[in-house]
């Protein structure tokens, strides 16, 4: 049963409206779309998509709440991470996707705390609405730290060293939907109804789906009929293209998903993909495209085996409490001792929302990859589970 929604304005109304009639155009021109395609169009489309249109998108005003904006917990534990990887006096931060521009904020903060400040901080970022929106968070810091913040268009291409971070980036990289039936493999896809609305449809699986869902599914364990999931083929290659030419330092990637063989277990029938719309979840893409987010959970051991594949060492996958926790959670929280009961209460809420197992301790699990540091040297290690990948 579907949960109900708020309803939209008659302003969204119209745009959804607007993305799903160019939607509609890109199937009667080329058929039904695969579903990564979709996605890519519903989140990604120049002045239409989730991420493009200007529509506020996180906090309590938009569809979801990330950890950074919780308030600067996060943040301050992140830079404890990541700075030994910033010793060396031309080590950048590299943030992708830096939403509303509080991590960024708050990493810059702590980082100059601890003498740790990067020679750059440069945020990936391809959604316009959302640069003015970091310029405006990060325009209130002190000017010498705004003046090290840069804006690119895609991830450095020329060799660098320091620490790439990604909070909930990887969970929006398109995913291709599948679903195993009693006569085979079914690739799922988006086409028209006979009133040209969205609706879906079944496509026939190509050699590289079918080889990455054999792989993914290798483990003989007996599934359901029918059985839903997705896969992203693509992993490899964005990690290549995000984290190659990273030659000293660490790639820090934090998220909600699994090791492999908890993502395909036969009792998760359904698979991961979920939608949020004004703070509600639920599972049908195909409602107000452009209006709401589209993301499904991370295999960490896909994204760690690509790491490997780029000579990346596995230095930590844990989940974000126990990750937390490693990396200075226990001094922040004995500062609440300082505190006034409001600001006490306020960040208990806050280290519970984190750490708890119902909330986001258990949920978002961290993978921190390394090249050419010291392991000893990072305070996180303790916490590795990548025995599990």
């Amino acid at each position: 049963m579907r949960i109900a929604l708020p309803e939209p304005t008659p302003d969204e109304v119209e745009h959804a409206k607007r993305v799903e009639a160019a939607i509609a155009e890109c199937i009667r021109t080329d058929g039904p779309l695969r579903f990564d395609r979709y996605m890519d169009l519903a989140l990604y489309a120049p002045g239409l998509g989730y991420y493009s249109a200007g529509a506020a998108k996180i906090g309590p005003a938009g569809d979801f709440t990330t950890a950074p904006e919780l308030g600067t917990v996060f943040a301050r534990c992140l830079a404890e991470a990541i700075a030994p990887s910033l010793v060396s006096s031309d080590a950048d931060v590299v943030e992708l996707g830096a939403g509303t521009g509080a991590l960024a904020a708050g990493l810059l903060g702590t980082l100059a705390a601890l003498g740790r400040l990067p020679a750059r901080y440069r945020i990936v970022e391809v959604s316009a609405d959302l640069r003015e929106r970091q310029r405006a968070r990060l325009a209130a810091l002190d000017a010498a730290l705004v003046a090290r913040v840069a804006w690119l268009d895609a991830p450095p291409a020329e060799p660098w060293r320091g620490a790439l971070v990604a909070n909930e980036v990887v969970d929006a990289l398109p995913c291709r939907l599948f679903e195993l039936r009693e006569q085979g493999l079914v690739e799922l896809g988006v086409g028209l109804d006979a009133a040209g609305r969205l609706a879906w449809a079944d496509l026939a699986p190509d050699a590289r789906l079918t080889a990455e869902v054999a792989d993914a599914l290798a483990d003989g364990r007996d599934r359901p009929r029918p059985y839903r999931s997705e896969i992203r083929p693509q992993v490899p290659a964005w990690l290549a293209a995000v984290a190659g030419s990273l030659e000293t330092g660490l790639a820090v990637f934090v998220d909600y998903g699994f090791p492999r063989d908890e993502y395909y277990l036969p009792s998760r029938s359904m698979g991961t993909l979920r939608c949020h719309f004004r703070h509600r979840a639920h599972d049908d893409p195909l409602i107000l495209p452009g209006l709401q987010d589209l993301t499904a959970s991370v295999d960490f051991s896909q994204l760690a085996g690509a790491g490997r594949g780029l000579g990346f060492d596995v230095a930590c996958f844990a989940s974000q409490s126990a990750f937390l926790f490693a990396c200075g959670l226990p001094g922040i929280f004995a500062e609440a001792a300082t505190l006034d009961p409001l600001a006490q209460a306020r960040l208990g809420a806050e280290v519970r929302t984190l750490t708890l197992p119902g909330e986001m301790g258990e949920r978002f699990r961290v993978l921190a990859l390394s090249r050419g540091l010291d392991p000893r040297a990072l305070p996180f290690v303790g916490a590795d589970r990548s025995g599990r990948l």
